[in-house]
């Protein structure tokens, strides 16, 4: 097996007597976007911390292209771009003058520095709002900068931790669009988020985090699997089936289970696919149905599963 980009191996870390994060690990292969997902409070921002060298873990190992990443290790933490989750952009310098100042302090300078920050402001559509300063960007433009400035030394591991909280959806996708691009790249990224639809369009592989623990590390596909029912059926009818009629569709093939409220039902199907052949039965048995929706499974689904709760409880 090839050693993969990053491994995490049993990080732990306590602040007084609460356990944030314990004996989390996973690994990150070259090329690979890895999508850390849980609640508010279950530890992904504690973890990304600890990974670039920001907060010492009380034990566990970081190992990045198999060397050891520590306080002291800055050649290993270069490799590492970080898009924290608080802004880290100064207001009062242009957007251009930002990534100078924080090429700079890579040590880049003159051409080079010059073709970095053209790079990046172009990657993140920033362009043409280079002279531009931040002060007066929208919030997803400053997340934008952000993120050009965590590129400027050409990462190996692009680390963003919960990059579009506070933003809209154009400017959501903006983000998307960027990343996109550099997953095409190439690019390893890990992906901190309570949104589970941005890491489902994301991310080839996902680690899911709650109270500090790792409860699942699969991939996406792996996941779904874990769910009784990976689609559903809701529709609502005419008038109320009555009770005979629901039991012969409990058992109809691909049908998990049926809810009944009043005139509508929720009917938790084997597969998608199952839908228009389950809704055809049921007009073929004289109900008529005046709206109906099928849904695949999600994330938050799987998280319901795993855990018995939603995620943003």
């Amino acid at each position: 097996m090839t050693q993969p980009l990053l491994r995490v191996t049993r990080l732990t870390k306590s602040f007084g007597e609460r356990c944030a994060v314990d004996a989390v690990s996973f690994r990150v292969e070259a090329g690979q976007t890895l999508g850390l997902i849980g609640p508010n409070g279950a530890g992904k921002s504690t973890t990304v911390s600890m990974i670039c060298g920001l907060l010492r873990a009380d034990s566990g190992e970081v190992l990045l292209n198999g060397q050891q990443l520590n306080h002291g290790n800055s050649a290993v933490k270069h490799q590492i771009g970080l898009v924290p989750q608080e802004l880290a952009i100064y207001e009062d310098l242009s957007a251009r003058e930002n990534l100078k100042l924080f090429g700079a302090l890579y040590g880049l300078k003159g051409a080079a520095l010059k073709a970095r920050c053209d790079d990046a402001l172009a990657l993140v559509n920033l362009a043409e709002r280079a002279a531009d300063k931040p002060r007066n960007f929208s919030g997803g433009m400053k997340r934008r900068l952000n993120i050009a400035a965590a590129l400027l030394h050409d990462p190996q591991l692009l680390i963003l931790d919960e990059p579009t909280v506070g933003v809209d959806p154009q400017s959501r996708n903006a983000i998307f669009d960027s990343l996109e691009t550099l997953k095409r790249q190439g690019r390893s990224l890990i992906y901190t988020s309570h949104y589970m639809e941005e890491v489902e369009r994301l991310a080839d592989h996902i680690v899911v985090i709650d109270h500090g623990k790792v409860i699942a590390d699969e991939t996406p596909a792996a996941l779904y699997q874990r769910l009784p029912a990976q689609a559903a059926l809701s529709v609502d009818l005419a008038q109320a089936v009555p009770d005979p009629l629901l039991q012969d569709l409990a058992q109809r093939p691909g049908v998990a289970t049926v809810e009944a409220n009043g005139n509508s039902l929720h009917i938790a199907l084997a597969g998608v696919e199952h839908g228009l052949p389950v809704l055809a039965w049921l007009v073929a048995q004289g109900c008529q149905p005046l709206h109906y929706a099928t849904a695949k499974g999600n994330l938050e689904d799987v998280f319901l599963s795993l855990t018995g709760r939603s995620l943003r409880d």
